[in-house]
């Protein structure tokens, strides 16, 4: 497969182009040369979402004790709940970047993890079916995958928009869900083996352990990469470029598990460790993020969200590309309710029905378009962390109304979608001048 990204592709893998420059293919200057010079243009990325992340983390830090919150914001234990309250919400984006790539939307992400896991809790129950928790779990996600399917077929094949269609089973499963439930109120996990998801943590070596694995894995990748390039005969970047990103990925996990490894328990028994959800989160996005950057299907995801007939008439099966998209965001976001559930602890008739827009929020602040053809899912992770800050935050603070997280959030949201529309407009006229 070609290392060429095809023009217009949005926010995939950096194309060649990037990495030549001024006679200096893939010096280190020239990375950051053609790195500022996209931000420029418009392609910021993630990096609106960074520098959010960083304030909100100083302001709370500085502003909860000051009006007399709960708690200290910057401590290990709320640094290990943040986690546990971001991990459901970032695999809701990121399930919803798989559709975005495309320029299209999933209104019923939410509700149908909340009809997946309302199946989950009553085929488990012990007083009703009390079928075998893993059994329970797969036709949590055959609904998730059927749902998929349903969307994509009248997506891709009838050609309804994917708002109106999600819409429509966004009002229908709420309704789903109540039938499932029935008049049994919330009903509460059962199986050990979910609640351990986040409610478990593991042993501080471990923690360590996975840091260095994934320090490995990314610097196989990383040079794996380089000696593709160098037999295809295409120009290289400096080694330094992917020796600093690890560096510094590996300098911000080893601060995290540090802090969570420190006991935070207010009781006798010690509690410490990285949440076991954390690496659970970071082997899926691994995963996924392999799939759109490695994979032909994921070029065809870019290439679509960036040019739809160019896409067609290049050979790719746009129908087919897309239906897939949606069954993937459908399951995905069954894996969110599970987090969700061992979160929360129960299911009830009402569950995801709140987090609706919080996936899309998320994507978006993250850096995913709206428009199509760019983001990715560490910018899903990046805005599920944003947004959870401003919960957590904004929880921690003695008397402030409900309605103000929701105020905030909304207004979050609009100003990334403001960004991500003035950066479209730049681009373009970039390119233009170009």
């Amino acid at each position: 497969m070609s290392l060429r990204q095809p023009q217009g592709v949005g926010d995939g893998p950096e194309p060649l182009s990037d990495f030549i420059g001024s006679g200096r293919e893939g010096s280190v200057g020239d990375q950051i040369t053609a790195w500022w010079q996209r931000v420029r243009n418009g392609e910021m990325g993630a990096l609106p979402a960074v520098g959010g992340f960083i304030v909100l983390v100083v302001l709370f830090t500085i502003i909860i004790p000051a009006v007399g919150g709960d708690q200290t914001f910057f401590t290990a234990r709320n640094f290990a709940n943040l986690t546990n309250q971001a991990a459901p919400l970032i695999m809701l984006a990121a399930a919803l970047v798989f559709v975005l790539l495309l320029g299209e939307i999933d209104l019923s992400a939410a509700v149908t993890y909340g009809v997946a896991m309302c199946a989950f809790v009553v085929l488990a129950n012990p007083a009703g079916p009390n079928v075998h928790w893993a059994l329970a779990l797969l036709i949590a996600f055959a609904i998730g995958a059927g749902t998929g399917t349903l969307i994509g077929f009248f997506v891709a094949r009838v050609g309804v928009p994917s708002f109106v269609v999600t819409l429509g089973l966004f009002l229908g499963y709420q309704g789903l869900e109540l039938t499932i439930i029935g008049s049994g109120g919330a009903y509460p996990i059962q199986s050990a083996e979910i609640r351990a998801i986040q409610n478990s943590n593991l042993p501080p070596w471990a923690g360590w352990a996975f840091l260095v694995l994934a320090i490995l894995v990314a610097a196989a990748l990383a040079f794996s990469d380089r000696r593709q390039r160098r037999r295809a005969g295409v120009p290289n970047q400096s080694v330094w470029i992917p020796v600093l990103k690890i560096g510094i990925v590996g300098a911000i996990g080893a601060v995290a598990i540090a802090l969570l490894n420190t006991n935070r328990s207010l009781g006798p028994n010690p509690l410490e460790g990285v949440p076991l959800v954390v690496p659970i989160v970071i082997v899926l996005l691994f995963v996924g993020t392999f799939v759109l950057d490695r994979t032909k299907y994921g070029r065809y995801l870019y290439a679509i969200g960036g040019n739809a007939e160019a896409a067609r008439r290049a050979g790719i099966k746009v129908a087919s590309v897309k239906w897939i998209a949606f069954v993937i965001c459908s399951m995905v976001a069954v894996v969110a309710g599970v987090f969700q559930a061992s979160y929360v602890g129960s299911v009830d008739a009402a569950f995801g029905r709140g987090d609706v827009l919080s996936g899309v929020a998320a994507a978006v602040v993250g850096g995913a378009s709206l428009f199509g053809g760019r983001g990715r899912l560490s910018h899903a992770a990046i805005g599920g962390l944003v947004i959870a800050v401003i919960t957590n935050g904004l929880g921690l603070i003695r008397n402030l109304p409900a309605g103000v997280n929701y105020l905030v959030t909304g207004g979050v949201l609009i100003l990334a979608a403001s960004v991500d529309a003035l950066s479209r407009v730049r681009s373009g006229r970039a390119k233009i001048r170009g």
